[in-house]
């Protein structure tokens, strides 16, 4: 990854508190995956900014080196990555999601 590339994914994470790469966007996401984040976020009420990762492959691909994580969607919150769609679906069925975003959006 260049250093041009992981700045620039550097900004968009740390841009917002709660930032989800996908594909599509938040008021039409292009796979269930994405859908299913928009869908446990919107739930939570809580404000976030998505990447729509169709619209650029540099970072659709670098994303996924940035965080290690082979699949999009990829969700941070306060600039740490929590995982994709399944682990959100996970966290929020335990009810540690929305403590999760709390603590961010209070910070």
């Amino acid at each position: 990854m260049t250093p041009e590339l992981k700045q620039r994914i550097d900004d968009i994470i740390n841009n917002d508190k709660i930032v989800v790469f996908m594909k599509g966007t938040k008021l039409m996401p292009m796979c269930g995956f994405s859908n299913n984040v928009v869908q446990i976020l919107n739930m939570l009420g809580v404000p976030f900014q998505t990447f729509d990762v169709l619209s650029d492959e540099e970072v659709r691909q670098g994303i996924k080196e940035y965080s290690g994580w082979p699949t999009i969607p990829q969700v941070y919150v306060n600039g740490e990555f929590i995982g994709g769609s399944d682990i959100m679906i996970e966290l929020y069925q335990k009810g540690e999601l929305q403590q999760m975003v709390e603590v961010a959006l209070a910070s």
